[in-house]
């Protein structure tokens, strides 16, 4: 009776052990074909695959508009060969090598709903540019004791975050941010950290631009994105 016992005992923990494996490679692998999926509702601005639908970045929104559609289009060449110098895809992420400048999509965006997950090294520094205007603030705590998420262009509204809501440093953050006119929300892993108004940096006694291109900014350090996902608003 004994010797039965501990026979079925060790069946069940080989069962066990078994189940857990396999339990734990279908999470792994859901947990990879979800990257780059957009949730219900959103597109993928990032296809995970390339920099399809994005570009390099040529001046301002003032300095472009001032721009014949001839000499656009030849600075926009040469933005986008230095783009694909220093932005690169790797593993279903967009790896930047701190050289160069700013990722640009290619269409422009009015009111919209975005999701993004971002990761940065010591010390790093970057952001995302709301319709080519700066913008969402990223970067490491222990630069300024301020946490990231807030609008730093500010000067008439808030700049900084209600709350420090930063992951560690080399761990992934998501932001959830939500344009309408000129309101900006913004949430950073869950946590509302910005709730005001984005003024318009380029031209201080403008309203924010209509429309514009999304940017990751370029700080001069390693940054990485992934989930890029983005709705638009009616």
């Amino acid at each position: 009776m004994k010797a039965m016992t501990m026979t079925t005992l060790k069946h069940a923990v080989t069962l066990s052990a078994v189940v857990m494996i396999f339990t734990t490679l279908n999470f792994a692998s859901a947990g990879e074909g979800k990257l780059n999926v957009p949730p219900e509702g959103y597109k993928a601005a990032f296809n995970g695959k390339d920099l399809s639908g994005w570009k390099g970045l040529v001046g301002s929104p003032k300095t472009r508009a001032k721009m014949t559609p001839e000499a656009l289009a030849e600075a926009q060449k040469v933005a986008d060969k230095e783009m694909s110098d220093h932005w690169k895809v790797v593993d279903g992420v967009i790896v930047f090598d701190g050289k160069g400048k700013s990722l640009c999509t290619a269409k422009d965006y009015k009111d919209f709903e975005m999701m993004v997950d971002w990761k940065i090294k010591e010390k790093g520094d970057s952001g995302i540019y709301l319709r080519g205007s700066p913008q969402v603030q990223i970067w490491d705590p222990a630069l300024r004791n301020i946490g990231s998420g807030g609008l730093y262009n500010n000067k008439n509204h808030p700049t900084d975050p209600l709350v420090m809501a930063d992951n560690p440093v080399g761990e992934w953050n998501t932001f959830y941010i939500k344009m309408v006119g000129d309101k900006v929300t913004v949430k950073l892993n869950g946590k509302l950290v910005t709730d005001t108004v984005l003024e318009n940096y380029w031209e201080r006694d403008k309203p924010i631009y209509e429309s514009g291109q999304i940017e990751l900014q370029n700080h001069g350090n390693t940054l990485y994105f992934r989930n890029v996902f983005i709705k638009e608003l009616d």
